[in-house]
């Protein structure tokens, strides 16, 4: 008995070694067209929030209201300093994949809109990035964003729509600011209403170099918006 299970064990080793054996492929054809795998193919690219977008947001939200609409020269300063570097990136289009996630849609947004306002305060270059600023607000509109980033920093997204000096725009604004209700819908008329009167901001003729007109002159002698 013995020597017939030998037997049968000698000739069922071959087979139990051929099965695990990794699987033979046939040699790739070289003119085939390379594909990638099907779990390679379909997978989305996983968005990630790279650490200085998380700081930029966290700066923000830690410098809180008492500073975001204030003239601080030394927050003005500790602003452009840290994120100088990260300012320029996005500005060449080098950090768009941060787009990808509500929260780093929200960093892009507040670099090309408030980063400049406070960086070159009181200079041209302060709307420098107010396009890429309305171009980053419609994707994150679009796509929900201003919705799911923390409620207190929604109305940032919505922010370069009341910044511009298209009255589409600043109708825009208003509308976005409807269910955020006071005070930032209020703001958002008011700056409307300026742009609806005068069709741009008077307080920014001197920055940019345009002649004002004497309604424009009139308004801001008598304690109109200086931004």
């Amino acid at each position: 008995m013995l020597d017939a299970d030998a037997h049968y064990f000698a000739m069922l080793l071959p087979l139990l070694a051929a099965c695990a054996a990794p699987p033979r492929h046939a040699a790739a054809d070289p003119q085939a067209p390379t594909r990638q795998s099907d779990a390679t193919a379909t997978e989305p690219l996983a968005p990630v929030l790279l650490g200085e977008a998380r700081e930029v947001i966290e700066f923000w939200r830690a410098a809180g209201p008492s500073l975001w609409f204030a003239k601080d020269l030394d927050f003005d300063r500790r602003f452009r300093e840290r994120f100088a570097d990260a300012y320029a990136a996005a500005a060449s289009g080098a950090l768009a994949h941060w787009a990808q996630t509500a929260d780093g849609s929200l960093a892009l947004i507040l670099l090309f809109d408030q980063y400049p306002r406070n960086a070159f305060r009181g200079t041209a270059r302060m709307y420098a990035t107010d396009e890429a600023a309305r171009a980053e607000a419609e994707r994150a509109v679009a796509a929900g964003f201003d919705r799911t980033v923390a409620p207190e920093l929604q109305p940032f997204v919505i922010l370069p729509f009341g910044h511009s000096e298209s009255l589409a725009d600043q109708e825009r604004s208003v509308a976005l600011c409807r269910r955020l209700g006071p005070p930032h819908l209020s703001h958002a008329e008011h700056h409307r209403d300026i742009v609806r009167r005068f069709g741009r901001f008077p307080h920014r003729n001197a920055i940019l170099g345009r002649s004002s007109t004497d309604a424009e002159r009139t308004y801001l002698e008598n304690g109109g918006y200086q931004g």
